[in-house]
């Protein structure tokens, strides 16, 4: 049988074994054509009834990861990809430039995170080539000075590898419950912080907690109750690379959801601790002005055991004496 009629076989039987070995194959040879051909049949079936979306979400991972921009550049469309293991618009970014998925993309609201994608990549974004995106995150093209190095997914033709930022290992300070404090409302931190995880606790195991509290950072941490804890003090760049992992990741068993949405979340984030969410979109001068006035420190309780996804911080903002604790965690 030829090509075609191999592929018209395995569908006919639904055979999701020999269809990802035919994905594996068109990968290996660089078929691009036959591997288009494998994910659009392979979609065209789903409808029939015949459950092989993941040949066809397969197909079309491969595609954005490792094909050539013309086969790749139309995966980023509203229903591609959308049980792949990671957001397309990421995967795509590894391998290829704005240069060449620009001009080949509509100006719809998947390619301007592409464009932010590749702008964490360190590739500089000409004004003129994204002028007609939306801009989904009101965010420019590019970092501003005091931003991290933000942590970044590495996706292969099996999986996807997004190891959090080290958070330090050695804690120069040991507190105990401090002053019983009364917890305040703080809906915009609050807010924040949820979506920031929101995959965590809605498609995985985590669960998140926020306290805010008139004093310091350890007033803020007690209020979460830990009973004895340790922590270390970090700067912005580290904090904030610590927010954006989190809001990139899937936690346990959630779906990636993309460093450029991480790194939208982890700046909304910032803007709430500094009340600054309502005159969004804040410049990026701006924000870091006003951020620098935040002490941030990694805080987790004295005895545990490190495991899973985690996002412990501690922020005191002395310029109005309010502070706030974070834990999130999501066990594998």
């Amino acid at each position: 049988m030829n090509g075609d009629e191999v592929l018209d076989a395995l569908i006919q039987r639904a055979d999701l074994d020999g269809l990802v070995r035919l994905v594996d194959d068109r990968t290996a040879t660089r078929d691009w054509d036959g591997l288009r051909l494998v994910r659009d049949r392979c979609r065209a079936a789903v409808a029939t009834g015949r459950q092989l979306w993941p040949a066809a979400t397969l197909a079309e991972y491969r595609l954005a990861l490792v094909a050539p921009a013309a086969w790749a550049a139309p995966m980023i469309s509203t229903d591609a990809g959308l049980f792949t293991i990671g957001p397309l618009t990421e995967v795509i970014a590894q391998h290829h430039t704005w240069a060449e998925l620009g001009p080949l993309l509509p100006p719809t609201p998947g390619a301007a995170v592409v464009a932010h994608e590749r702008t964490l990549r360190g590739e500089p974004i000409e004004p003129s080539s994204v002028a007609d995106l939306p801009n989904v995150f009101d965010l420019a093209y590019e970092l501003a000075p005091w931003e991290p190095e933000y942590p970044l997914a590495s996706y292969t033709d099996d999986g996807v590898d997004a190891p959090a930022p080290a958070a330090g290992s050695s804690f120069d300070a040991r507190s105990r419950s401090a002053r019983p404090v009364e917890r305040l409302d703080d809906d915009a931190v609050e807010l924040a912080v949820r979506q920031l995880v929101e995959t965590w606790t809605s498609s995985s195991n985590g669960r998140a907690e926020v306290a805010c509290v008139e004093g310091t950072a350890d007033d803020a941490v007690a209020a979460i109750g830990p009973g004895e804890w340790v922590s270390q003090q970090l700067t912005l760049a580290e904090a904030l690379a610590l927010l954006a992992w989190a809001g990139a990741s899937g936690g346990a068993h959630g779906r990636r959801r993309g460093a450029a949405l991480g790194r939208f979340g982890a700046l909304w984030v910032l803007a709430a601790f500094l009340d600054l969410v309502d005159e969004w979109p804040v410049p990026l001068d701006a924000l870091g002005r006003e951020a620098r006035t935040l002490r941030w420190s990694w805080w987790e309780p004295e005895m545990s055991t490190p495991h899973g996804w985690r996002l412990q911080l501690a922020v005191e903002h002395p310029g109005d004496g309010h502070a706030w604790a974070i834990s999130a965690v999501d066990a594998v």
